[in-house]
């Protein structure tokens, strides 16, 4: 009974304050405001943000100096090997092609003149045959003309002798018709001054 009569006595002392509820939510607001805002901006919370910055300063630090550049100064460095291989593997190629090209125009030059020079050995050749060809049918043209030549005097010399014995035998004829005296054979020479074959020209 006690604890009714209370609670009607707590409640009749609210109704009669009415603005004790709106004091309270006033107060707790005032509170907030005065807690609020952002706690980077408060004195108090920089110490603790200055030891976090540096600690993640120091981390990201060594992350870059023990992670991240080494990383990338490999890959630099094998880039720039790998750019170097390529061209010294170029000026190799280049160099070997450019020896190529000088052994193959030294074949060539050397062909060349290997074909010249057995151009030059056959056509010697050639000639040094031709020229014993002609020799050779020379001599033999030289001695079917001596042959010719030879046959042609017998010839010319028999038949000087025959011209000579048949204009002796012909003068002897007409002498004796004439005379009717044979002339000799000393006479009839003496008269036609018949040459023998050897003074014949």
């Amino acid at each position: 009974m006690a604890a009714e009569t209370n609670t009607p006595s707590v409640g009749a002392a609210e109704a009669v304050d009415g603005h004790a509820p709106a004091a309270a939510a006033t107060t707790t607001t005032e509170q907030a405001h005065e807690s609020g805002g952002l706690p980077q901006f408060k004195t108090e919370y920089w110490g603790g943000q200055i030891v976090w910055l540096l600690l993640l300063f120091v981390i990201l630090y060594a992350l870059m100096a023990k992670v991240f550049v080494p990383r990338l100064r490999m890959i630099q460095d094998t880039r720039a090997q790998t750019i170097a291989d390529a061209v010294e593997q170029a000026r190799r190629v280049q160099a070997e092609a450019d020896a190529q090209a000088a052994a193959a125009k030294s074949e060539i030059e050397e062909a060349r003149s290997s074909a010249r020079r057995l151009a030059a050995d056959a056509k010697a050749k050639a000639q040094a045959e031709l020229a014993a060809s002609q020799a050779a049918e020379d001599a033999r043209l030289q001695g079917e003309l001596e042959k010719a030549e030879a046959r042609i005097r017998a010839m010319r010399d028999q038949a000087m002798a025959n011209v000579g014995q048949i204009a002796a035998e012909t003068a002897e004829a007409m002498v004796a018709k004439l005379t009717g005296a044979k002339p000799s054979k000393a006479e009839l020479a003496a008269a036609l001054k018949v040459r023998t074959p050897e003074g014949v020209a």
